[in-house]
């Protein structure tokens, strides 16, 4: 917040000591349609602002969710607790991300960025052209369920079409999918190795050898089940396939 008001500073100054009737940097004008236009010192605060934002966006908006707690839930099953490190974690779900979300980002680029680069439409149109496309990705992951549970406790209508739904409530809709999909997945990818941990307890029961751990034996046993059946790979072909893309 406190960088926020040094940039305003900065960017107001120069206006107040060119013009003291007012600050000409500031300034919103209405178009003949009734749109507003936003000076390019506006814009810039309100982009500067936004870049806070950005990483809850990048969570909460695409696959990264989903993938992230896969990644976490087999990681706990294989009995790894720090093998791949987190940042290895996320590094793998980041580019994973780019890859699931590259043909929704490609019509955000063509829709609404490029537009506004060539200054075909203002701000305000490149946002809610940026919008659609985030927006239709999100319903097509999103159950009809959650939508109308969100709907119901927002006080909104129901609606014909999902597309009518505002986007306050498809992300918490479409987060509270990803959630449930996402732990679906996990658990069926628990189930061999939870397994292998019970034949190897049951196994070294049978031998009275109690005081050994299962954890220490099973671990190989798992590693080499993983790599045989190419585990990394069903597991990324698994998370984009669950998006509609095929690998």
């Amino acid at each position: 917040m406190f960088r926020i008001l040094i940039l305003l500073l900065v960017l107001v100054s120069p206006a107040v000591f060119a013009d003291n009737s007012g600050l000409s940097a500031l300034q919103i004008t209405t178009n003949p349609d009734g749109s507003q236009e936003y000076s390019v010192t506006l814009q810039v605060l309100a982009m500067m602002t936004a870049l806070s934002f950005l990483p809850a966006a990048l969570i909460m908006m695409t696959s990264f969710t989903r993938i992230i707690i896969v990644l976490a839930i087999l990681r706990q099953a294989m009995g790894l607790m720090s093998s791949p490190s987190n940042q290895v974690l996320v590094g793998i779900t980041l580019f994973l991300t780019f890859f699931i979300m590259a043909p929704t980002f490609k019509q955000v680029n063509e829709q609404a960025i490029q537009p506004y680069l060539k200054e075909d439409i203002t701000s305000v149109q490149a946002l809610d052209a940026a919008i659609k496309p985030m927006k239709a990705f999100m319903l097509h992951q999103t159950r009809i369920k959650d939508l109308e549970t969100f709907a119901e406790i927002a006080g909104h209508p129901k609606v014909e079409n999902n597309q009518d739904y505002p986007i306050t409530i498809v992300i918490p809709a479409f987060v509270t999918s990803e959630l449930k999909t996402a732990f679906q997945i996990g658990f069926m990818i628990f189930i061999p190795f939870l397994i292998i941990d019970l034949v190897v307890a049951s196994v070294l029961m049978a031998m009275g050898m109690m005081m050994l751990s299962p954890m220490i034996i099973s671990l190989p046993f798992k590693l080499m089940m993983f790599v045989l059946v190419d585990g990394w790979l069903l597991v990324m072909g698994t998370l984009a396939n669950s998006y509609g893309i095929g690998v």
